[in-house]
């Protein structure tokens, strides 16, 4: 009778022989031999499998394509929550509600804090205009088909309401700076895992380049609603109604489009500003590169960010817009608010804790998907997810290696920053 082949014995089939199937027999390409990865040996470099990318630092990044299975492993690392492959819609959206839940102190933290003092100079102009209002409301009713009264009170109106309106403006650009270069700063930190400081954001915001870059962006898009509106005014001068009022209805249709078109087209320049040490002006040629091909894909996401936003906003303010309106002494938080009774401090105040607390939540959320916006278009074309996977797992990046590794074409976390390209 035949004897079954003993384990290790000489009856064993010969090494080069293949087992049941076809299939390598156990040994053959298994743990310690030459066909297989050796237990306890380091496996491949990332990046040989998976990506087809280059492993980090082996060369440049190309565009990232998707493995030949099609689409992106799902199980990509998420060292800060959100994934980093290239990201869907629900990834953005729920990324950001995650980035914030992990580091409250240096989102929400830090913007509860700019808010809190931006809220009460804000408060403190709004008692100011809503009180010249409420004296050119009076002039005017105690004076009805009173002309020169009616000018005079308008003069003095506008005399005191430019002035805050003018100062509320100048602080709202620096306290929007401020609480977007650091939550920029912040979120790009929280995802590869890191949890920073507000000293840290602070730090890292490049609060100077931010104002800038918000100002730049300002100029370019109200240029063009200035030259239309001195040309619709040269019109009206000439007399030339119809002209006038033509070149007004269909200029406008055709700025607003052309307005949103820009406003998309330069929607990830701050992070280019915070994140890659770019140059205002660079930044902007950075962002117009970044979003050429995905402008309908930007404008979707964004224009859904703000929908939600605004939904959570206005729900936050409901119980302090009524609270308001019934301290103003109107009985509605319509018609209190739209009273001519004179302005209450208190309703004020409680109308700016209501901001306050709104823009806290709200704003932090914006900034995060702007963040993951930036990170998803230099993941599709620039391969950053593999960047991010590397510096992810380096233990104790320093600030300097943070900002090499965002560098367009940066080497390993662990190198010499790189300058940016010139554009």
């Amino acid at each position: 009778m035949n004897q079954p082949p003993s384990w290790g014995g000489q009856d064993e089939p010969p090494a080069d022989q293949p087992g049941p199937g076809g299939l390598p027999r156990y040994g053959q390409q298994g743990y310690g031999q030459p066909g297989g990865p050796g237990y306890g040996q380091p496996p491949p470099p990332y990046g040989q499998q998976g990506y087809g990318q280059p492993g980090y630092g082996q060369g440049s990044y190309g565009p990232a394509m998707p493995p030949p299975g099609g689409g992106w492993a799902a199980s990509a690392p998420a060292p800060g929550g959100v994934p980093l492959r290239p990201l869907s819609v629900g990834d953005i959206l729920s990324g950001a509600f995650t980035l914030i839940r992990r580091n409250p102190v240096a989102t929400l933290g830090i913007a509860a804090i700019i808010e809190i003092l931006s809220g009460i100079v804000t408060t403190i102009l709004s008692w100011s205009e809503e009180r010249l209002t409420h004296q050119l409301q009076q002039t005017i009713n105690a004076n009805p088909g009173n002309g020169t009264a009616a000018g005079h009170a308008l003069g003095h109106f506008f005399g005191g309401f430019v002035p805050y309106f003018f100062l509320t403006l100048v602080i709202t650009l620096i306290v929007e700076s401020i609480l977007t270069g650091m939550l920029t700063g912040a979120l790009g930190r929280g995802l590869i895992g890191d949890k920073i400081t507000i000293g840290e954001a602070w730090r890292i915001a490049r609060v100077g380049s931010v104002i800038a870059i918000s100002l730049l962006i300002l100029v370019i898009v109200a240029a063009p609603w200035l030259v239309l509106g001195l040309l619709v005014f040269g019109l009206a001068a000439a007399k030339v109604t119809a002209g006038a009022v033509l070149l007004g209805v269909v200029g406008s249709i055709g700025l607003i489009i052309v307005t949103i078109w820009i406003a998309v087209r330069l929607i990830v320049a701050v992070p280019a500003v915070v994140l890659e040490q770019a140059s205002p002006v660079r930044a902007l040629r950075r962002s117009w590169q970044l979003v050429q091909g995905n402008w309908w894909r930007m404008f979707g996401i964004y224009l859904l960010t703000g929908v939600v936003v605004t939904v959570i906003a206005f729900i936050i303010e409901i119980p302090f817009t009524f609270v308001r309106g019934e301290i103003s002494g109107g009985g509605s938080p319509l018609t209190g608010l739209a009273s001519t009774a004179a302005p209450n401090l208190i309703a004020i105040i409680v109308g700016g804790i209501g901001g306050v607390i709104a823009t806290t939540i709200t704003r932090p959320i914006s900034a995060g998907v702007i963040v993951l916006l930036y990170a998803d278009l230099r993941m599709r074309k620039e391969g950053l997810d593999l960047v991010l996977q590397q510096g992810s797992q380096a233990s104790g990046l320093s600030g300097q290696q943070f900002d090499t590794m965002w560098q367009p074409g940066g080497g390993s976390p662990g190198s010499q920053p790189t300058d940016p390209p010139a554009w």
